[in-house]
C-alpha cells in the first residue's frame, strides 16, 4: 500500500472512532406518554396498541459536559458556527438492522414505544432514527446500545418512584416540581434534570426526565448541567 493511501485510511479510521468517543456522558431520556399526547399536535398509538401508563424511553443520548464551537464553513456561515452540545449522526453508513435487535423487540415495544404520528405506529422507524442520530455516536454496537438503554430503564421505575410519594397521573392535580425531583434523586441516588411542556389548555406538565449515565452506558451519575426546562413550581402529570 502506498504511504499516502495508508495515511489517508488511518486518518479516516481515527476520525470515525474519535467522533464516536468524543462525549462526556449520556442522557437517558424518558417521557411521560400522557404529556406527549396532551398537546396541540396529539399522538398516535403504535401498531402494538396503546402503551402502558408508564414512562417510556425517548433515547440514550451522548452529550458534552461543555458545549464546543461547531466548525464553520466560512465567517458568514452563522448556522454552522453555533455551538454544539452533543455529537450526532456520526455514521450514516450504519443503519439499524432488525436482525441485530430481534431478541429485544418485545422489550422495545413495551418500554420504547413510538407515539409520534410521523412514524405511523412503527417502532422500528423510531428506533432507527434514535440509532442513526445518537447511537452511532455512542461507541456501542447496535445490540449493546439498545440493551444498555433497556437495562438502565429497568433499574429504576420512575412511575413507581413518583407513585410512592403520591405523585400519580391526574387531570386535575398539580404537584411541586421539587417533590418530583427530590423523589427521583432519593430513589436513584443521583440528581436528575426535568423538562416540561404545555397541554392543550396551556397548563404546564411534566414531560421528560433526564438521568445522566457514564460513558460506558452502565452507571447513573449526577446531572450537573443546567437545563432550560420550561417548568414551573407546580406541574401536572396528566392521566394516560
Amino acid at each position: 500500500m502506498k504511504p499516502v493511501v495508508a495515511v489517508a485510511l488511518l486518518s479516516l479510521s481515527l476520525a470515525v472512532s474519535s467522533t464516536a468517543d468524543e462525549f462526556d456522558f449520556f442522557y437517558l431520556v424518558q417521557q411521560w406518554p400522557g404529556s406527549f399526547c396532551d398537546t396541540q399536535q396529539g399522538c398516535c398509538f403504535p401498531s402494538t396498541g396503546k402503551p402502558a401508563a408508564d414512562f417510556g424511553i425517548h433515547g440514550l443520548w451522548p452529550n458534552y459536559a461543555v458545549c464546543r464551537p461547531a466548525a464553520a464553513a466560512d465567517a458568514f456561515d452563522i448556522v454552522a458556527a453555533q455551538e454544539k452540545c452533543w455529537p450526532e449522526y456520526c455514521n450514516d453508513g450504519n443503519p439499524l438492522s432488525l436482525l441485530e435487535i430481534k431478541d429485544l423487540l418485545k422489550l422495545l415495544d413495551r418500554n420504547w414505544p413510538s407515539l409520534s404520528c410521523k412514524n405511523g405506529g412503527r417502532g422500528m422507524d423510531f428506533w432507527s432514527y434514535e440509532w442513526r442520530k445518537h447511537g452511532t455516536c455512542s461507541g456501542l454496537d447496535q445490540h449493546d446500545y439498545f440493551a444498555a438503554t433497556l437495562a438502565l430503564k429497568a433499574r429504576h421505575n420512575l412511575t413507581d418512584i413518583l407513585a410512592g410519594v403520591g405523585v400519580v397521573p391526574s387531570d386535575s392535580e398539580t404537584y411541586f416540581l421539587s417533590s418530583i425531583r427530590d423523589a427521583i434523586t432519593e430513589a436513584t441516588g443521583f440528581k436528575v434534570n426535568l423538562e416540561c411542556n404545555r397541554d392543550v389548555s396551556g397548563e404546564v406538565q411534566l414531560f421528560q426526565v433526564y438521568q445522566c449515565v457514564d460513558r460506558d452506558g452502565k452507571k447513573l451519575v449526577d446531572c450537573t448541567l443546567p437545563m432550560n426546562s420550561g417548568c414551573t413550581d407546580r406541574v401536572k402529570l396528566p392521566a394516560f
